[in-house]
C-alpha cells in the first residue's frame, strides 16, 4: 500500500494530477453510485424518487456533521506530514476517527427516532410517498455511521497522498449497490420486492462493505495508520484543532442543506412531480460538482502539506493548475446541461408530463455551472490553508440568499423556473466572489511572488 504521492517535491502539475485523477474517478464512481438509486427507483415512478428525494435531504445533512471530523483531521494531518511529524500526524488521525464514530451514532439515533417529523416537515402530499420517505431515512440516516467513517477515512487518505484505497473501496461499493438494487428493489429471484426499502437496504450495505475495505486498507498503511491509535483516550488539544479548522465547514455545509431544504419545501408546493425533478436534476448536476469536489480534495491536501512544509509557491502552482483543469469540466458540463438537457433526464424519468419540468431546471442550472466548479476548488485552496472561514462565510451568505430570491422570482411568470433561477444566481456569485477573496489573500500572503 506504498502508494503514496510526494506533494512537496517535483513537478506541480504532476504531483496534484496523480493524486487528483483518483480522486476525481472516485467521484464520477460516486455520481454513478447515487444515479444507479436514481435510474432504478425512477423505473418505480417520480413519487418513489419524491420519497427518497425528501429523505435523501436529511442524508444531506449528514455530511455537514460528517465535514466537523473529516475536514479538520484531513488539514491538520496534511499540515502535520508536510512539517514531517508523523506522531503528530497520527494524533489528529486517531481524533479525527473517534470523533466520527462519536457523531455518527448520535445522528443516527436522532433520525431513527425522529423520522415521522422530520418527513413531514416537507408537507408531502401522498400519504405512500411518505410512508416511502420515512422508511429510507430510518434505514439510511440509521446507520449512517458507515457514510460518516467512509469520509473520514477518505480525507486521511488523501491526506497522505494516496487516492488508491479510495478509489478501490468506491468503486466496490459501485459494484454492490449496482447489482443489489434492482435485486432488492424488484425483487428478482428469491427476494421479495422492497421498492424505495430495497434501494436503502442496498445502499447501506454498499457503504458497510466501504468501510470493511478502507480498515483492511488502513491496517497495510505504513505512513499514517500504523501508528493510530483507535481506543486510545481522546486528546483535547487534537480535538480542539480538529474542530477550529472543521467547524465552519461544518455548519457551513448543514446550513446549506437546511436551506436547500426550505427550498424544497418551496419547491413541494408545486406537486410531488417538482420534488422529484429537484432531486433528479441535482444528481444529473453532480457530474460537475462532484468532480470538482474531488479536485478540491486533491488541491486541498496539496495545498496544506505544502503549507506545513512553508512552500508558499507551489500553493499557487498547484492552484493555477487546478483552475486549468475545472475550467475546462466546468465548461463542458455548462454545455452538456443547456444543450442536452432532455435525453439526459429521460434516463432518469421517462414520464411524459415531468420532462419538461426536468429540461427546465438543467438549462437554468447549466448557466451556473463554471462558477459552482471555482467555487469549490477555491475553498479546497482555501481549507488546505487552514483558512476555512472565507469559504464558510461567501457560502452561507449567498446560499440564504436564494430563499429571498425564490421568493420574489415564483411570483413573476417564471414560477417554479425562478426557484432554480435564485440557485443559479447565487452560484455565480459565490464562484466570483470567493475566486476574488481567495486573490487577494495570496497577494497579502505573498504565495504569487514568493519564489521559495
Amino acid at each position: 500500500m506504498q502508494k503514496k504521492i510526494d506533494l512537496v517535491n517535483g513537478p506541480v502539475l504532476s504531483s496534484l494530477t496523480r493524486l487528483a485523477v483518483p480522486i476525481m474517478a472516485t467521484s464520477l464512481i460516486q455520481m454513478a453510485y447515487n444515479m444507479t438509486d436514481m435510474i432504478w427507483i425512477g423505473r418505480i415512478g417520480s413519487s418513489a424518487v419524491a420519497s427518497v428525494g425528501a429523505a435523501g435531504m436529511y442524508m444531506w445533512l449528514s455530511n455537514g456533521l460528517a465535514a466537523l471530523a473529516k475536514m479538520g483531521g484531513q488539514v491538520n494531518v496534511g499540515h502535520a506530514l508536510g512539517a514531517s511529524n508523523s506522531e503528530e500526524a497520527a494524533e489528529y488521525a486517531s481524533n479525527a476517527l473517534q470523533l466520527t464514530l462519536t457523531l455518527g451514532i448520535i445522528y443516527g439515533l436522532v433520525c431513527i427516532l425522529g423520522a415521522k417529523p422530520l418527513i413531514h416537515f416537507f408537507h408531502l402530499n401522498q400519504a405512500q410517498v411518505i410512508r416511502d420517505a420515512i422508511y429510507y431515512l430510518e434505514i439510511t440516516c440509521g446507520l449512517v455511521l458507515f457514510s460518516f467513517l467512509n469520509q473520514t477515512y477518505t480525507g486521511l487518505f488523501t491526506a497522505i497522498g494516496n487516492s488508491r484505497p479510495v478509489f478501490l473501496a468506491t468503486t466496490t461499493g459501485l459494484v454492490v449497490n449496482i447489482i443489489l438494487d434492482p435485486v432488492l428493489i424488484f425483487g428478482i429471484g428469491p427476494f421479495p420486492v422492497l421498492r424505495v426499502t430495497g434501494a436503502a437496504i442496498a445502499t447501506v450495505t454498499a457503504q458497510m462493505i466501504v468501510t470493511v475495505m478502507f480498515f483492511i486498507f488502513a491496517m497495510k498503511d505504513t505512513v499514517l495508520f500504523q501508528y493510530v491509535r483507535y481506543l486510545k483516550k481522546p486528546d483535547l488539544h487534537h480535538l480542539k484543532g480538529i474542530v477550529r479548522i472543521g467547524f465552519p465547514t461544518s455548519v457551513q455545509s448543514m446550513l446549506f442543506t437546511g436551506i436547500s431544504m426550505i427550498i424544497a419545501r418551496l419547491v413541494a408546493g408545486y406537486g410531488d412531480a417538482a420534488v422529484a425533478v429537484q432531486k433528479v436534476g441535482s444528481q444529473i448536476e453532480s457530474i460537475s460538482w462532484m468532480t470538482a469536489d474531488g479536485f478540491a480534495a486533491a488541491v486541498n491536501s496539496f495545498t496544506s502539506q505544502n503549507h506545513g512544509a512553508g512552500k508558499k509557491r507551489r500553493i499557487y502552482q498547484g492552484y493555477v493548475s487546478a483552475l486549468k483543469v475545472v475550467f475546462v469540466w466546468g465548461i463542458f458540463c455548462t454545455l452538456l446541461l443547456i444543450c442536452c438537457p432532455a435525453p439526459v433526464f429521460r434516463i432518469f424519468i421517462t414520464e411524459k408530463d415531468v420532462i419538461p419540468l426536468g429540461v427546465d431546471y438543467l438549462r437554468i442550472l447549466g448557466v451556473s455551472q463554471l462558477f459552482m466548479s471555482l467555487e469549490i476548488t477555491t475553498a479546497g485552496a482555501f481549507s488546505g490553508y487552514g483558512k476555512t472561514v472565507p469559504p464558510s462565510v461567501i457560502s452561507i451568505v449567498f446560499t440564504a440568499l436564494r430563499i429571498p430570491l425564490a421568493l420574489i422570482l415564483v411570483h413573476t411568470t417564471l414560477a417554479l423556473n425562478g426557484i432554480w433561477w435564485s440557485i443559479t444566481i447565487s452560484s455565480i456569485l459565490k464562484g466570483v466572489l470567493l475566486f476574488v477573496w481567495f486573490y487577494i489573500f495570496m497577494r497579502g500572503e505573498k504565495l504569487i511572488y514568493n519564489r521559495k
